[in-house]
């Protein structure tokens, strides 16, 4: 059955309006064919929908498939072996453009050259990770967009659908560095509510059941970052959710259509067109160095109306973090 769902979008930046004469997309003065290599961690539905935001702000600003645009597509697994022969072979094919998808396919990618231009999206932490020398000046081949989502604010979010909480579980994957670091801000949003945290982890899309089923168990509710492991099995997080009544706030949207009950947070389709627009710039001649890492434009406060009937909370008392 398919889910409905409750929608609030907060937009934190103007974003211009097209304004165009007959074709709503915008004519490119460069009717050469750009091509783009595309390296993305593995499969499930954030990044699956930031690459296809991605394609939409590449044809937004002039760059089609089929017209102007060849794109080589290529995902994982999340195996490192993996990701480092599809980065060689895209590599070898010497794109215009390269894009990495999420932390480990940008890092694979860089690790093969300096020189293309390479766009990341998904990424929670690009400094930490090593991948530019700073957000406001990337340096090298490298800039792009972040993931990295309002935490404390999707605590407080928390916190309102659960005021008497008194321990929180946090779930994720530990060899996930860009999950390590929203689950300790995560930790630290909620000492300062005067909440314990439980933290549990898992290696793989195996754990997830057994981990979420102990956490809904031992603690009030239960926190997610925008873990890929956890994204992946997103639908047996809301079955045990379900099954054990426990309020589960996400880190992404897409977190939350498949099983959790609420989240403020990012739309990757949003963030992959913020991500394809910067590279059209790059495309036309602007350096990547020049382009500074750049945040999501918008946040939304997404509430599963079916998840929250179901453990027996009243879907529209559920309000935007202010």
């Amino acid at each position: 059955m398919k889910k409905r769902m409750l929608v609030a979008g907060l937009a934190l930046l103007s974003i211009g309006l097209l304004t165009a004469c007959g074709d709503s997309e915008k004519e490119t003065s460069d009717t050469k064919e750009k091509t783009v290599g595309v390296l993305q961690m593995m499969k499930h539905d954030s990044l699956d929908s930031a690459y296809k935001g991605f394609l939409e702000g590449l044809k937004e600003e002039g760059f089609a498939e089929g017209k102007n645009l060849k794109v080589n597509y290529q995902y994982g697994t999340g195996a490192q072996d993996n990701l480092k022969s599809m980065s060689e072979k895209l590599v070898k094919d010497k794109p215009d453009l390269l894009l990495g998808i999420a932390t480990p396919a940008a890092t694979a990618l860089l690790n093969e050259t300096t020189d293309i231009p390479l766009l990341i999206t998904a990424v929670t932490d690009p400094v930490a990770a090593k991948l530019v020398k700073s957000e406001e000046k990337p340096g090298g081949n490298v800039t792009g967009t972040t993931d990295m989502v309002p935490i404390e604010k999707q605590i407080d979010l928390l916190i309102s659908i659960v005021p008497k909480a008194k321990t929180v579980g946090i779930a994720y994957n530990a060899g996930e560095s860009n999950s390590k670091i929203q689950a300790d801000l995560a930790i630290k949003a909620l000492k300062k509510a005067g909440i314990s945290a439980k933290v549990l982890t898992a290696n793989s899309t195996n754990d997830v059941q057994a981990v979420i089923t102990s956490l809904a168990k031992n603690t009030d509710a239960i926190y997610i970052p925008t873990d890929n492991t956890f994204a992946t099995a997103a639908p047996i997080v809301g079955e045990v959710a379900k099954e054990q009544k426990t309020v589960v706030v996400t880190g992404s949207t897409e977190q939350v259509e498949n099983g959790a009950l609420a989240t403020f947070g990012i739309d990757y389709t949003s963030l992959g067109k913020q991500t394809g627009i910067m590279a059209a710039k790059v495309l036309k001649g602007e350096k990547p160095q020049d382009l500074p890492i750049e945040s999501a434009k918008e946040l939304k406060l997404v509430v599963n109306e079916e998840m929250a009937k179901a453990i027996g909370i009243d879907p529209t008392s559920i309000q935007a973090p202010k």
